[in-house]
């Protein structure tokens, strides 16, 4: 069997990832989205499935309201003495952690383990009955980027026993060098690292004897001839028990997020080399198709569409912590209107996915016969900027908006007079970055250019507005790959 990278195209930034037997478990950033840090698990490293989140909602009042950008940077998983553990940093708070015995099930409360302003991408390793964590340095916050820190702690994590101490400066050789990973192999630790930067850096690996350093530096992967910018933070798995093993990465994408690739990984006098190598640089570059590194099929999937029957898909996330009344499941989804006067950038029951294809069309129906007069319901397209549409509620007739942000505030485009309290809404989305939105059988002629939004790619949303008694009604979400672009 043969893949063709990116085998997950979505936003699942800074991936970690970590064997248990045959399975593998994958988390990501969330920022703040919730609930916050998806886990996904696969069995062949190709086909990927969300089976959790490490937390529903962040245990600090702040995220009670949007707070774009903030939230779960750069997390890790590790298994240890059969504990799933979880690390993760908000640049302006510390380094956080959870854990569980199964992954399906619940997580236990987030716990502040390090406090500290500007710790980021925190990765444990456990050696002499201590656990070790390196970690990166948030410029914005505390003033500096480019070197690696390590901070030790107790073997249960209940205390910091040495605080931060820098163990690698990449000023010179590796600038914004971030998103390191601990592994250990032939009396080597290991850290894997992203430098250069998001969008056009390169992977580096250090490797010490000593876990406090110091550390040769090896440009291990680039983007070499290929047209695959980055490539960016990710992990080394070890896939057997036969030191066969495999490289994990994202590559920025814009407009479709940090999307998830896949590497080969050969050993040359102890330093991994992912994805196609050079012979003579001895430096891999990314591959756009491999065989199969592990030869099992799979039927994992995850999905965008959701007929709203029994619970909601997981790829549903909110701008900041959910309410448990902000919704309930009966004939659809019962989207309860809410901050009337908030616009969707800051609208915290703004319910949205990540975008999953390159060309694609969204329908989703809705009801708002339950609203009040001037309350209104909807779908959008949200990034740095964004446009969408809603019904609102009138006293005899309703009103159609198509509107978009842009200066602060969302700008009306166009209103029509809707008889009805039913409509489809839907939205064409085509390369590069384009979208167009109608309704029922018809197709407005404004095209709007998608942008990213703060750390994570664009993503497709419902939402609700008004006085918070009522709800507003949705049926379906329906996320359709287009093939043929005259579709």
């Amino acid at each position: 069997m043969e893949y063709t990278n990116p085998i997950i195209l979505q936003d699942f930034s800074d991936p970690d990832v970590i064997r248990v037997g045959k399975d593998y478990y994958m988390i990501a950033s969330s920022f703040n989205y919730m609930p916050g840090v998806p886990v996904l698990h696969s069995i062949n490293l190709v086909d990927w499935e969300i089976i959790n989140y490490v937390y529903d909602s962040f245990p600090l009042e702040k995220f009670n309201d949007v707070c774009p950008g903030h939230g779960a940077w750069a997390p890790s998983i590790r298994y240890h003495n059969g504990t799933f553990y979880a690390f993760i940093p908000t640049p302006d708070e510390g380094i956080f952690v959870s854990s569980t015995k199964d992954p399906y099930a619940k997580w236990e409360k987030l716990r502040l383990l390090v406090p500290g302003v500007g710790l980021e991408d925190p990765c444990p390793i456990w050696y002499n009955d201590r656990c070790y964590i390196v970690h990166g340095y948030v410029k914005s916050r505390c003033g500096f980027n480019s070197m690696l820190g390590l901070i030790e702690c107790d073997k249960d994590l209940t205390k910091v026993i040495s605080p931060s101490v820098v163990i690698y400066d990449g000023h010179n050789d590796n600038p914004t060098i971030e998103g390191p990973k601990f592994n250990y192999r032939n009396g080597y630790f290991y850290i894997l690292a992203p430098a250069g930067s998001v969008y056009s850096g390169w992977q580096v690996c250090l490797r010490s004897k000593n876990i406090y350093g110091p550390y040769e530096s090896k440009i291990i992967l680039a983007q070499g001839d290929t047209s695959i910018n980055g490539p960016h933070q990710g992990a080394l798995i070890d896939i057997d028990d036969y030191d066969n093993y495999a490289f994990i990465h994202f590559r920025d994408m814009k407009a479709y997020g940090r999307v998830i690739y896949l590497e080969p990984v050969i050993w040359h006098n102890d330093w991994p080399l992912p994805g196609d190598v050079n012979d003579k640089l001895l430096c891999g570059k990314p591959v756009y198709k491999h065989n199969y590194l592990i030869d099992v099929k799979s039927d994992y999937k995850i999905s965008l569409t959701d007929d709203f029957k029994n619970k909601l898909n997981l790829s549903w996330q909110t701008q900041a912590n959910p309410e448990d009344d902000w919704y309930y499941l009966n004939k659809g989804l019962n989207l309860k209107a809410i901050y009337k006067d908030r616009i969707l950038k800051y609208l915290p029951n703004f319910y949205s996915e990540k975008i999953g294809y390159y060309n694609f069309i969204v329908k989703t129906k809705l009801d708002i016969s339950n609203l009040s007069i001037s309350e209104n319901a909807g779908f959008s397209y949200m990034g740095y900027n964004y446009a969408g549409l809603y019904l609102e509620k009138g006293q005899d007739i309703n009103y159609l908006i198509l509107f978009k942000y842009e200066n602060e505030a969302e700008i009306i485009l166009e209103k029509i007079e809707i008889k009805e309290n039913n409509i489809i809404l839907k939205m064409k989305y085509l390369e590069p970055d384009n979208y167009i939105l109608g309704y029922n059988n018809k197709w407005f002629k404004y095209k709007f250019k998608a942008t990213k939004g703060a750390w994570v790619g664009g993503r497709i949303g419902i939402f609700a507005r008004g006085n918070a008694n009522n709800y507003a009604n949705f049926k379906y979400f329906k996320v359709e790959e287009i093939i043929d672009e005259n579709k």
